[in-house]
């Protein structure tokens, strides 16, 4: 499967997900599940990102461009790193606002269901994605290195919230576990994504 058809692949996951995430953490006054979901819309934007930088970079030299775009696949790979590291901030902070505050209500079963669905669809994009990984030019590994990162950090961030809502379910409590899962799952994705956007910004330098 070419690369492109790959990324097609993993935005039809992302955006099946979004509405059935949505609704769910709405229904289940969870914020981990509503940070999910809209960390696969913004996803999805991202793939786009990357899809536009695959055909620029595939095009021909013109009069205007003599040199093509050769920087298009890596900057597309700073913008996706970028954006989920600024994600995971925002979604740090509302957990740690909701933890100050108390954690509401959280209905454990909606939440235990939805997520496991979402880890499981997750982790077979990311599979899908990790078998072109290492293939092309470096400008490309990149690129799609941070459409994978983005996509595992998807897979555990739903298996965690599904973990935490076998706990609420089980325990008939313990809500706080929502808002502290949803703040761990976004610190460790966001130390893995200023650590891309690094790696990114080192490639563009001339």
């Amino acid at each position: 499967m070419s690369r492109a058809r790959r990324l097609i692949l993993v935005l039809v996951l992302n955006l099946a997900l979004v509405a059935v995430l949505v609704v769910t953490g709405l229904a289940a006054h969870s914020l981990a599940v509503m940070a999910a979901g809209a960390d696969y819309l913004a996803d999805a934007g991202a793939i786009g990102v990357s899809l536009l930088a695959i055909w620029l970079a595939g095009r021909p030299p013109s009069l205007a461009r003599p040199s093509g775009y050769p920087n298009a696949t890596k900057w597309a790979a700073l913008v996706n790193a970028g954006w989920l590291l600024v994600l995971n901030v925002i979604i740090a902070g509302t957990a740690v606002a909701r933890l100050a505050a108390g954690a509401r209500q959280v209905q454990g079963l909606p939440v235990l269901v939805a997520s496991g669905i979402a880890a499981l669809v997750m982790l077979a994009g990311a599979l899908a994605l990790a078998g072109d990984a290492d293939g092309g030019d470096d400008g490309d590994d990149l690129n799609v290195k941070a459409v994978l990162l983005d996509t595992a950090a998807d897979a555990a961030a739903a298996a965690g919230v599904a973990v935490s809502g076998a706990v609420i379910l089980a325990a008939g409590g313990w809500y706080w576990l929502d808002p502290a899962v949803a703040l761990v799952i976004a610190l460790v994705v966001g130390y893995h994504a200023q650590k891309l956007v690094r790696e990114v910004t080192a490639a563009l330098r001339p």
